[in-house]
């Protein structure tokens, strides 16, 4: 990663390169470079987060070990029951309540926010109060559902990790607003 100003990781599915990702989230986490994981590149950094911040050693997620001691990243409560797996993800539009004092709300420069999910599995609320402690936040949160769409490192200049997916709002003309800010944040680590 030498001379590199920003670091993301993108959405996907299956085991493929995880620990590469993991690793790549870690990276960042320690050089304070600007951070945006999407999908499963947020699930990522809070398995980073908890593995060496958090001392679980050997947090994961269901979907890459399903004896973890630690399953930070869990199936979806709504998912535990489904066997066949077709179109049955959380899919479409759903609300997210910001934080104010956040590098999502600086981006957005709004309380609420709607946005577009593809996913069976969520951080594990089970965790939430130990991350709390060891300096995650928890930007955005989806009210109804009691689930967590947005993570920061508060002790970095700009780590950003969504649950749901901006690309799919993101247009040329008009560039979603995280992606813009991420754009800023690597070119303020830059100069």
């Amino acid at each position: 990663f030498n001379g590199v100003d920003g670091i993301l990781i993108p959405g996907g599915f299956g085991d493929r390169g995880i620990e590469g990702k993991i690793m790549s989230a870690q990276y960042a986490r320690e050089n304070n470079i600007p951070f945006l994981g999407i999908c499963l590149g947020m699930q990522c950094a809070v398995i980073e987060f908890a593995r060496n911040i958090c001392s679980m050693k050997d947090a994961n997620s269901t979907e890459f070990n399903t004896d973890t001691p630690h399953p930070v990243i869990d199936l979806m409560h709504s998912q535990k029951d489904i066997k066949d797996k077709g179109a049955t993800m959380r899919l479409g539009k759903y609300s997210c309540t910001l934080s104010t004092k956040s590098n999502s709300y600086n981006a957005y420069k709004k309380n609420n926010i709607n946005e577009r999910h593809r996913h069976r599995y969520e951080f594990n609320n089970n965790y939430k109060e130990q991350f709390k402690k060891s300096g995650l936040s928890f930007s955005g949160i989806n009210k109804k559902l009691d689930l967590v769409e947005i993570i920061e490192n508060k002790n970095h200049n700009w780590f950003v990790g969504v649950q749901f997916h901006p690309e799919l709002k993101s247009r040329i003309v008009k560039v979603h607003p995280l992606f813009k800010d991420f754009i800023a944040a690597t070119i303020k680590y830059k100069s």
